[in-house]
């Protein structure tokens, strides 16, 4: 996920070298600018891609007879495969270039988009997930530090504004977007459970195209090099509020996780809206709404952000409930919403916190620990969720789930209001 420069180092730009920056050889200015556009373009296209499948879940189950447990552990499969290019690849791109990791990581989600055309079955949509995982794993850091590299080399002197908009929008944009074009294409194309897979295919190759056009802007480093996986670290300086930072991009991924994964099955079973665009748009309001809040809070500082996160959560957790108890598809599409901002601006403010309390030669671990945590509360709290539902009713386990977040989100609070000081950025 991709926020604010000020507040956000991706765990592989926070360690490299520093090195002045300048216009790559062979691009002036116009290039640089020309290439933002273009690698923001590839970048919402792979992110898109990521959660082509969310809407389509319920027709996986309907012709397969999965259960939610089922379609849970293919999800969780797309963050196993995140935790570990994150950690084995996600850094590399310091050293050996920019789209050298990026072109290669598009690779990938072509194999995946193929393996869901041609291998429909369980284990081929377990393993498309997988490597899908893999490829964003890889794009989120490049892409991100790509993108400062050529606003800063296109626009020496500017302002970070472009480019925190711009690597929002991609990122979480792309999230939402990938839901909505997948739920539009299943809604009224034919065979939807392989258009939406074709489409996507296109757009990445075109993303693989508008890369490789590209300026680079990572050339060769004197010394040689060693590769090691990217090092985690639990920042020392504060222990305490780490926890806090660590708990709200755990309760923030949970969120995201429900989202992705079981809240359009709650949609079509649960309130009885079957259609598959509006499987699309619930989820693209969400990842839309982290995107928007995001934006909307940059000037907060980290204190007043996670406050305001943590109530906005609570209260989307609570709405969303309620919609459910009451079959109300306007006050479910409310609550996601909420709690979609909610979490945007926890996870930012997680961010925040890690990077300025960190030192400067261990930020990248301490933000790779963070990211851990994160990526296991898209996957741990969903998985229990798909559990309880083979127990009992989706209404209740949502209830057991909420109940268990709103607690998770009140001991956060707690804890934060401990410190009773907020941490200044370094």
């Amino acid at each position: 996920m991709t926020l604010s420069r000020s507040d956000f180092v991706v765990p592989s730009a926070a360690t490299r070298s520093p090195r002045p920056l300048t216009s790559p050889a062979g691009a002036g200015r116009a290039g640089c600018r020309r290439g933002f556009w273009l690698i923001a373009a590839a970048f919402t296209a792979a992110m898109a891609f990521a959660t082509v499948p969310a809407p389509l879940y319920p027709l996986y189950q309907r012709r397969d007879g999965f259960s939610s447990l089922t379609i849970t552990i293919v999800y969780v499969m797309y963050a196993v495969g995140v935790v570990a290019s994150l950690l084995l690849a996600g850094h590399l791109s310091d050293r050996v270039g920019r789209k050298r990791i990026l072109i290669p990581a598009l690779g990938l989600e072509v194999l995946a988009a193929t393996l869901f055309l041609i291998w429909p079955a369980l284990p081929g949509l377990m393993l498309a997930r997988f490597i899908t995982g893999l490829a964003v794993g890889m794009i989120t850091a490049t892409a991100t530090a790509h993108l400062h590299d050529l606003h800063a080399a296109g626009r020496p002197g500017a302002g970070q504004g472009r480019f925190e908009m711009v690597s929002t929008a991609a990122n979480f944009g792309g999230l939402g977007a990938g839901t909505l074009i997948a739920g539009f294409l299943a809604q009224f194309a034919t065979a939807p459970l392989r258009t939406p897979y074709l489409v996507f295919l296109v757009l990445i190759l075109a993303g693989i195209v508008a890369a490789g056009h590209s300026p680079e802007t990572v050339h060769d480093l004197p010394g040689r090099f060693r590769y090691r996986p990217q090092r985690i670290r639990v920042a020392s300086a504060d222990r305490i509020r780490y926890l806090v930072a660590a708990a709200s991009a755990f309760t923030g991924f949970a969120v995201f996780g429900l989202f992705t994964s079981l809240a359009t099955g709650f949609v079509a079973g649960t309130l009885h809206h079957p259609g598959r665009l509006l499987a699309g748009a619930v989820v693209f309001a969400v990842f839309g709404a982290a995107a928007l809040a995001q934006t909307a809070t940059s000037r907060l500082g980290l204190g007043r952000r996670l406050g305001l996160g943590l109530a906005v959560e609570a209260a989307g957790m609570v709405v969303l409930a309620a919609g459910l108890r009451a079959a109300s598809l306007t006050a479910f599409l409310a609550g996601g919403a909420l709690a979609g901002a909610g979490a945007g601006v926890l996870f930012k403010s997680a961010l925040g916190t890690v990077a300025a309390m960190a030192a400067a030669d261990v930020r990248g671990e301490a933000l790779a620990g963070l990211f851990l945590i994160a990526y296991a509360g898209l996957a741990v709290p969903t998985i229990g969720l798909g559990v309880a539902t083979c127990f009992t009713s989706a209404t209740t386990a949502m209830f057991w789930f909420t109940g268990v977040l709103l607690a998770m989100l009140a001991a956060t609070a707690a804890l934060a209001w401990s410190t009773r000081r907020e941490p200044r950025p370094s």
